[in-house]
């Protein structure tokens, strides 16, 4: 069967036992830099898809993807507005809601929270807060009845538990015939969440039916703004601009991106700078390629004298060369993809098992928002890894193999 003679013989050379027994550790160790620098590179890019995977899960099944709010401070008509936008394409559900500060106080224990009026069977189709909710039920928040659900820090800030009182205070005055003071009323504890620290939401958030909110608020039929969710979250910035000229003047849309879009940014700045890092690790390997090639072109002088004597010409000596890097690259890369997969796929265990050996915790859930390690595997970037890698140990072939084909059979023959 007719082979291509560069790659026959670089097949030959990198199969062949050879007599300095340095270079062929060299090159070992050249398949295991390259394996390493690959496998590490796709390990901390799946982590890092990982804490972005997560994180976007986590925050947006709470916080608003995309707020219509009105420059005055309350929209009216919102039942025409809610009807307008549950036609529109891109848009999942719709819920009303109304934001304000507000103190909560317990016992002489006060802490201020961001309230928020809500429906709860509309909340619930743009939010999943309500799986979070442990004790009690945002369901238990009936118009009328005064009930308010806590974050687990500010409950247990108060030393609240469900079917306690406690004092709202809101910024709206009361004129009093002592004066003006600020409006306050009895709520009684109907539930408590606990989403994880980083958030705020268990040490700022906390919510009461919409309708005790219009009371509390002196805002009549009026409410604060419309939480709307969308098909395609990173469609959202789009859609708000889309919303933003389709609506009356005075709207303001806002969306996601807004006020999380600097975070994700610096997420996706982080990947693409520590995946250029990492480079570094194979670059560092294919050195050893490098060096490993060197000492081959020497060993080898006689034979690549006889090639040339037989009439190979230069090029044939470079690819000849090339081959066997490229080989010995390949099979470093492939270890290494292999040695990738497996670690990202147990990364999560492993760290558990080495946290349990250790007695410590890794991840702070006040820093990452969540209290594991988590790791996601994309086939896209054990791709984009594998082709880079396999260019860059191409590349550190070409010195050796160029000064192979330089090699001059007269000079090389000589002490034969």
């Amino acid at each position: 069967m007719f082979k291509p003679l560069p790659l026959y013989i670089g097949l030959r050379y990198t199969r062949a036992k050879r007599r300095n027994h340095f270079i062929s550790f060299i090159s070992l160790i050249s398949v295991l830099g390259i394996a390493l620098g690959v496998t590490v590179l796709i390990t901390v890019l799946s982590v890092m898809n990982g804490f972005d995977f997560e994180i976007h899960n986590k925050i947006f099944s709470l916080a608003r993807q995309v707020t219509i709010s009105n420059l005055g401070g309350s929209i009216s008509n919102w039942r025409d507005l809610e009807n307008n936008l549950r036609g529109k394409t891109g848009i999942v559900a719709v819920a009303p809601y109304i934001s304000t500060q507000a103190m909560l106080s317990k016992d002489g224990y006060t802490r201020g929270v961001l309230l928020s009026g809500i429906l709860p069977a509309e909340e619930a189709k743009v939010s999943l807060l309500s799986s979070y909710t442990h004790q009690g039920s945002m369901q238990a928040l009936k118009p009328g009845k005064y009930g308010i659900v806590l974050g687990q820090d500010i409950a247990n800030y108060l030393g609240a538990a469900v079917g306690d009182k406690i004092v709202v205070l809101t910024p709206q005055a009361s004129i009093t015939p002592f004066g003006v003071v600020p409006r306050y009323k009895r709520f009684t504890v109907v539930g408590i969440f606990h989403v994880g620290e980083g958030f705020g939401y268990d040490s700022m958030t906390a919510f009461i039916h919409l309708d005790d909110a219009q009371r509390l608020m002196q805002m009549g039929n009026a409410i604060s703004g419309i939480n709307v969710k969308v098909f395609d979250l990173y469609a959202a910035p789009e859609l708000a601009s889309k919303l933003s000229h389709e609506l009356p003047s005075g709207y303001l849309v806002t969306s996601w991106a807004d006020e999380y879009g600097s975070y994700f940014k610096a997420i996706r700045m982080e990947k693409t700078m520590i995946f250029i890092l990492l480079l570094f690790i194979v670059a560092v390997a294919t050195f050893n390629l490098v060096s490993s090639l060197v000492m081959t072109v020497t060993d080898k002088q006689s034979d690549i004298a006889i090639l040339k004597t037989l009439g190979a010409g230069p090029n044939t000596i470079m690819q000849i060369f090339m081959v066997q890097g490229g080989i010995i690259g390949t099979f470093g890369i492939l270890l290494g993809i292999i040695g990738g997969i497996l670690l990202a796929i147990n990364a999560p265990a492993l760290v558990k098992i080495l946290e349990g050996i250790l007695h410590t915790h890794f991840i702070s859930p006040g820093a990452y928002f969540i209290d594991y390690l988590p790791s996601k595997l994309e086939w896209k970037d054990v791709v984009h890894v594998a082709i880079i890698s396999f260019f860059m140990s191409l590349i550190a072939t070409i010195y050796p193999a160029w000064r192979a084909s330089k090699t001059q059979p007269a000079e090389a023959l000589r002490y034969e």
